[in-house]
């Protein structure tokens, strides 16, 4: 007999160190996963990338098992850790806080590609580009 999916969740956290504590222990913790087994699970498997936010998407069936898909970082996190800049702009693309180049684009394009609504890379770069420049990045040409 096939398990039923009871709940899906998705949570963004930090590589490699997931705690039982919240976000994890808060959200997790009424569906009846044990805590300590997704927290081993998802630091063993993110811990490549260690300093990155990663979200994930936690499939939890009737049985109290799960199982998790690790996403690719969100665009904005890798603009800001690319540019270097601790935040981006509140006023958008009128208030430049930072500068990235086109490879630079194209390097974060190729990362999030799996994860877009795209199918080319020049379309990820678009999209890409987009985020940066709402988040008050230049790019330079």
């Amino acid at each position: 007999m096939a398990r039923e999916v009871s709940r899906i969740v998705k949570l963004q956290i930090p590589a490699g160190k997931a705690t039982p504590a919240p976000p994890v222990g808060t959200v997790l913790g009424p569906t009846g996963v044990n805590l300590g087994e997704f927290c081993t699970k998802f630091n063993e498997e993110t811990r490549d990338k260690m300093g990155d936010i990663v979200p994930v998407e936690i499939t939890i069936f009737d049985d109290r098992s799960f199982n998790f898909i690790v996403k690719t970082p969100p665009t904005s996190f890798l603009v800001k850790k690319i540019a270097k800049v601790a935040k981006g702009s509140g006023k958008g693309s009128t208030d430049v806080v930072g500068n990235l180049t086109k490879d630079q684009i194209k390097e974060i394009a190729e990362t999030k590609l799996p994860d877009l609504n795209c199918y080319t890379i020049d379309e990820a770069i678009a999209i890409v580009k987009g985020t940066a420049i709402n988040m008050g990045i230049k790019v330079e040409e």
